[in-house]
């Protein structure tokens, strides 16, 4: 019969050593739990107060293993949304894409509305009769500079009636047809138009030079008195355009010449007014006065 290994390790001194400190931990967490049981029997308050100091100790390393827990109990999130980045990734780009497209629309639309109040508006204020059309093409390459309206002599266009646009003057009716007419822009070399400076009304004659840009010549004698950003309105003079409507703005000054860009593009412009001359808006408004105060007379007349 075999005879039953001995419990004690020998001669090793690192097990003797190993063992005894067992056995002291053993019977020194016995005597602790014995003083607590004591302690927390006879004097319930001092117990708590233990309890309490542990509770306080043992906080950082109590939170510790709490997150290691709750890092453990995340994992398969963690790793499920890792594999679901890719997807989501796609999706958010397609959602960014089109919000994109539709905050282009709306400054789109938000441009087109502010220029359709300024032509409502510029034809609120003017007191002659007019009507809007459209510009539906303009020349960019021939040497003649002409658009084309998608309005003719049926809606009333006449040659020779200004066209506009909120932002400046376009030119003037050349020919018509039924439902079209064609317009000669201010930077065709045949159309001169009398200008003056905004700010102290110094005449000019403005002329195109058939390249999109027009030749300022000053009327008064002396040295040009024109330099880059001056800004052109039109005179009044030769019964065409009304006053007052912006023209072109200087850009280059040599010699005696000024040279200007027109403020409305006719390339950028959809929407225009063509007016009647201002020389027939005066004369209808001197021929409408005398009848105006024979009625008004005649009413104060009749009155009892």
């Amino acid at each position: 019969m075999a005879r039953p290994p001995s419990r004690r390790p020998g001669h090793n001194r690192k097990a003797q050593y190993g063992l005894f400190a067992s056995y002291v931990v053993a019977v020194t967490g016995a005597v602790v739990g014995l003083l607590l049981v004591v302690v927390a029997i006879f004097d319930p308050a001092g117990f708590a107060a233990i309890r309490t100091g542990t509770a306080e100790l043992t906080r950082p390393l109590s939170t510790g293993l709490r997150h290691m827990v709750s890092g453990a109990a995340s994992i398969d999130e963690v790793l499920a949304a890792y594999w679901r980045a890719g997807t989501q990734n796609v999706a958010l780009r397609r959602q960014v894409e089109a919000d994109r497209n539709q905050i282009i629309e709306a400054k789109a639309v938000a441009r087109e509305n502010a220029r359709l109040k300024k032509l409502l508006k510029l034809v609120d204020e003017d007191g002659s009769e007019v009507l809007a059309a459209r510009l539906i093409s303009s020349s960019s390459s021939s040497a003649r500079r002409f658009a084309r309206l998608n309005a003719g002599s049926w809606q009333g266009v006449r040659a020779g009636m200004p066209v506009r646009a909120p932002e400046g003057l376009i030119g003037r009716v050349h020919t018509t047809t039924p439902n079209t007419a064609e317009v000669l822009l201010l930077t065709d070399s045949s159309n001169i138009v009398p200008v003056r400076r905004a700010n102290d009304d110094i005449p000019a004659i403005s002329t195109g030079l058939g390249d999109g840009t027009l030749e300022i010549r000053a009327l008064s004698a002396g040295r040009n008195p024109f330099k880059p950003g001056d800004l052109l309105v039109t005179s009044g003079i030769g019964g065409i355009y009304q006053p007052n409507v912006p023209v072109a703005v200087v850009v280059r000054v040599q010699g005696e010449i000024a040279y200007g860009v027109p403020l409305a593009n006719p390339s950028r412009v959809d929407a225009v007014v063509v007016e009647r001359a201002f020389e027939q808006v005066v004369t209808r408004s001197d021929a409408n006065t005398p009848m105006e105060q024979e009625t008004s007379a005649a009413e104060n007349a009749a009155a009892p």
